[in-house]
């Protein structure tokens, strides 16, 4: 009879269980690491360079400022380079939704983003992504952020 008692109860606390779970909601989702499609280019001194290189960094993460030094190399007549510190600027990373750093985002003179990534980039890729949004038809293999694979 204990048994039986012992199973009864196991199995109405397993279904009340059951109900309760999923009559609550799941959690909402949360997309990391997203970036803008468009910048203000007002936000930066671009001093009416064709490209802007924007790097938005932390003080406190050493692989922000790998990239920032990366990425000042490339500053040049057509392209300025922007390192946006946390710490320093914390209102453009709040505008743009800068959730992750770094994020590395190379815009056109009329603030559109050509490409954007998150995370840790080699000097080659940097290079790379610059040529491809200077002239799309070189270096077709190099991925865009809007393609299949880097949309979030």
């Amino acid at each position: 009879m204990r048994t039986i008692l012992a199973l009864l109860v196991l199995v109405l606390a397993g279904g009340t269980s059951f109900l309760l779970r999923r009559r609550q909601s799941d959690a909402p989702a949360q997309v990391r690491g997203a970036v803008p499609f468009q910048l203000n280019l007002k936000d930066f001194s671009m001093a009416d360079k064709k490209w802007l290189v924007a790097v938005f960094t932390s003080s406190t993460c050493d692989a922000c400022r790998d990239v920032a030094t990366k990425a000042r190399v490339l500053e040049s007549n057509e392209v300025a380079v922007e390192i946006i510190d946390f710490l320093e600027m914390r209102d453009l990373h709040a505008r743009y939704q800068i959730d992750s750093v770094p994020t590395t985002v190379i815009a056109d003179i009329e603030g559109i983003v050509r490409f954007a990534t998150v995370g840790p980039l080699t000097a080659t890729d940097l290079w790379a992504a610059l040529a491809k949004c200077r002239d799309p038809k070189v270096l077709s293999d190099v991925p865009s952020c809007r393609d299949e694979n880097h949309d979030h």
